[in-house]
């Protein structure tokens, strides 16, 4: 069965890039169809001018597309994938979910299996808490998430992280390492295979429910325009 798979993520030099890309790789190996979408950049052109490897980042990621809205509606399940900034996602990658409130409203991102990884400068910079702070959106969508867990020897390789792949750059703020890269693969993998798993068992709708689209009726007693 083939399955889409939308892998969006947000990254100012490069570490981020490099892990959507093995978790892409990782998808496509389990046969499912991706897309590779990075979010706009919010940030003005003078501060990107400042840092020599975000300018090079940016210049040399011109020709992936950018994602929208319509990249969550095709997929059957997300990828998403963030800077830590101060233990939360980056605004760039916010500022893109903040725009999926319609496809939340008509129940379009429920029962859609997800996961994200993330980077840091420090080992104890927030890798964890982003992840975590990405829950909370996962949540409120009523998705499924699929950590890697402790499920393979490459999560431990990669230095543990069952929430989600997670590279510390350090000062040298270089890339991800050959172990981290393959456990982005894996983590896209198994998340390309649990989607073919649950899609091959048919999911239980709301009409064979029989309650109609409960979102929708919360979506009148909710404000998401604060």
């Amino acid at each position: 069965m083939t399955v889409k798979v939308a892998v969006i993520y947000y990254s100012a030099t490069g570490a981020v890039h490099a892990l959507a890309q093995a978790v892409a790789e990782g998808a496509a190996s389990a046969g499912a169809g991706v897309r590779l979408r990075r979010v706009a950049e919010l940030a003005p052109d003078s501060a990107i001018a400042q840092n020599p490897q975000w300018r090079r980042h940016a210049d040399a990621t011109t020709s992936i597309a950018q994602a929208s809205v319509e990249d969550l509606a095709w997929a059957d399940a997300f990828a998403f994938g963030t800077p830590t900034r101060f233990g939360a996602p980056a605004a760039q990658l916010k500022q893109f979910i903040d725009q999926a409130g319609g496809l939340w409203r008509e129940g379009k991102l429920a029962d859609k299996p997800v996961t994200a990884f993330t980077s840091a400068f420090n080992r104890h910079g927030g890798s964890e808490a982003t992840i975590l702070s990405l829950g909370n959106v996962f949540y409120h969508w009523g998705a499924l998430i699929v950590p890697p867990g402790f499920t393979d020897p490459v999560v431990y390789a990669a230095g543990g992280n069952p929430y989600g792949t997670s590279f510390v750059t350090g000062p040298t703020r270089d890339g991800p390492d050959a172990a981290a890269l393959e456990a982005a693969r894996y983590q896209g993998r198994r998340l390309a295979q649990i989607t073919i798993r649950l899609l091959g068992r048919g999911r239980v709708t709301d009409a064979a429910a029989g309650d109609g689209n409960p979102r929708a009726t919360m979506a009148g007693t909710t404000s998401h325009t604060a």
